[in-house]
């Protein structure tokens, strides 16, 4: 595997630390993706996973060192890294249930035909409202969305939420193929560890939101039991505990 420099990088984090508020989540964190990789993001709740995407995609602010998009350093909110080429899958899923799945994927700017193209299991439910879908065809419609754009890069967090493993198969195929055949820089936040390994390219570990361990997925998955004793156990960042107590967002 060709050890990446900086210049090749999609999307990065530069020693950039981020927080709610006073409340530090994230400290001097340096991590990136290129062009056809899929990298996971792996950790316990509370490491500082979703709270590195929403960086990453804009919805927060570094309050130290920086984010770079293509190399240039970028404060830009997220409607603007999505007009440059970077799509963001959130944890809900993002579908709009009011809206047929066909109308549900033409608002995402993309071709539907590409869509149903990667996801034929979609083209049968075209006029059907989102609200009716299954979780995992939500979930199989929130990805096709994003992918049919033809994106760059593409964040996606926890994309095997409460659906059936079988599913959850599926989805990470459809994401490996996304990164080998159509060269999207992937960031993948997955509880699903050993899955989440079997298609990325490499991986970070957060801890307390820095990284703890970081390397390919051969090295990560020699290392799985290290990591799932020490990293992946139920403690949960207590930056992140104190800003959910305090009424705001846990990072998860």
């Amino acid at each position: 595997m060709t050890t990446l420099t900086q210049r090749d990088y999609v999307l990065e984090l530069v020693d950039a630390s981020a927080g709610y508020g006073d409340l530090p989540v994230l400290e001097h964190l340096d991590l990136g993706v290129a062009k056809g990789e899929v990298v996971a993001l792996l950790g316990s709740n509370g490491a500082g996973k979703s709270t590195t995407l929403l960086l990453l995609a804009g919805e927060l602010t570094a309050s130290h060192g920086e984010v770079r998009w293509k190399g240039v350093r970028t404060r830009a909110p997220l409607h603007r890294r999505a007009s440059q080429g970077l799509r963001f899958v959130p944890e809900d899923r993002g579908v709009i249930f009011g809206l047929t799945t066909d109308e549900n994927l033409r608002l995402g700017g993309g071709n539907p035909d590409d869509a149903y193209a990667s996801f034929p299991e979609l083209a049968k439910l075209r006029t059907r409202p989102a609200r009716l879908l299954s979780g995992g065809e939500q979930q199989m419609l929130t990805l096709a969305r994003a992918l049919s754009s033809s994106p760059d890069v593409l964040l996606v967090d926890e994309l095997s939420l409460g659906l059936a493993p079988i599913i959850v198969i599926r989805l990470l195929e459809a994401l490996r193929i996304a990164a080998t055949e159509r060269q999207v820089g992937i960031i993948l936040v997955e509880q699903h560890v050993a899955q989440a390994l079997t298609v990325a390219d490499r991986g970070y570990v957060l801890h307390r939101g820095q990284i703890a361990k970081s390397g390919s997925r051969d090295e990560l998955l020699a290392a799985l039991d290290e990591i799932e004793s020490i990293y992946l156990s139920a403690e949960v960042n207590s930056a992140a505990v104190e800003q959910a107590n305090a009424g705001g967002r846990i990072d998860v």
